[in-house]
């Protein structure tokens, strides 16, 4: 019987990927401090929801992809059905755990602001296990980014603002939109290294439609746009360009990716994308606050 160890279980949970979880419930809690609306224990709630979600999609992926075969000569992370150290079962399990948690959480928020909100978490359930599960998974169909810039940018960003502040303002859609875009510039790297087996395995990605020279260009372009949009932010407030903290390791990041590199060179370029996502949102997040 196969039997992972806690650290291949959290290696299988893809830290990594995390900041692409926290820095949207950053930007909307700062979005809801610019509007007087902070709520400290809704935040927490709204942090919980995104990391359940998002650790159960990194689970449900290495299900899916696992039981599928596009793991087994991966270039990247532990894959624990992948790498034959948990049951398919085992891992679909852990899945829908976090699930079931993130669930939980998020009906605790509905019923503290208003039950509409249970259709976008509900979309966001069957988003994160249809990406790579199912019959016919629309990751694997090149709409991954769609998906991330749509639950990891507007509605993380903007649920989080709603549930604390209950209003909108458009810095905080300015702020969804600069999050989901650093967050597809992190998948497009990650696609981006695995073109050569998902192309073999059929994985149809988005970067494997494109092409390694465009998905390229795909980063650096998201990347562009979301200090841009800190630029516009300064309108409403001046601290809003302290996102620009993350410039250095943006850059860092982007020379890798327009270097032609390839296969475990573009592994760091992962962890750096994800903490200039990190480094970008608490910036903002603190701009936002301070400019209430």
């Amino acid at each position: 019987m196969l039997m992972a160890t806690p650290a291949q279980w959290i290696e299988g949970a893809r830290p990594r990927t995390l900041p692409a979880a926290i820095s949207p419930v950053l930007v909307g809690t700062g979005a809801a401090a610019f509007l007087d609306g902070f709520v400290w224990w809704k935040a927490l709630l709204a942090l919980g929801v995104a990391l359940a979600l998002q650790i159960g999609v990194n689970y449900a992926n290495d299900y899916s992809d696992g039981i599928r075969g596009t793991d087994e000569h991966r270039v990247g992370p532990l894959r624990l059905v992948g790498s034959k150290v948990a049951t398919p079962r085992a891992v679909k399990t852990a899945a829908f755990t976090c699930f079931g948690v993130g669930a939980a959480l998020g009906i605790v928020l509905c019923a503290t602001t208003t039950w509409w909100l249970l259709v976008a978490g509900a979309a966001s359930l069957l988003g994160a296990w249809f990406y790579t599960g199912g019959k016919k998974p629309y990751g694997y169909r090149a709409l991954g980014e769609v998906s991330v810039f749509l639950f990891f940018g507007l509605v993380a960003v903007l649920g989080t603002t709603y549930v604390q502040a209950e209003k909108l303002h458009w810095t905080a859609l300015a702020g969804a939109v600069s999050v989901g875009s650093i967050a597809c510039a992190l998948l497009v790297a990650n696609n981006l290294r695995d073109i050569p087996t998902d192309s073999v395995t059929g994985k149809r990605t988005l970067a494997v439609v494109l092409g390694a020279a465009n998905s390229r260009r795909l980063y650096a372009a998201l990347v562009i746009l979301a200090f841009a949009l800190a630029a516009v932010s300064a309108i409403a407030t001046p601290w809003a360009l302290l996102a620009f903290i993350a410039v250095p390791l943006a850059i860092k990041s982007t020379r890798v990716i327009l270097s032609d590199a390839v296969g475990p060179a573009l592994i760091p370029v992962l962890k750096n994308t994800g903490l200039t996502e990190l480094l970008y949102a608490l910036g903002l997040a603190i701009g936002l606050t301070i400019g209430s």
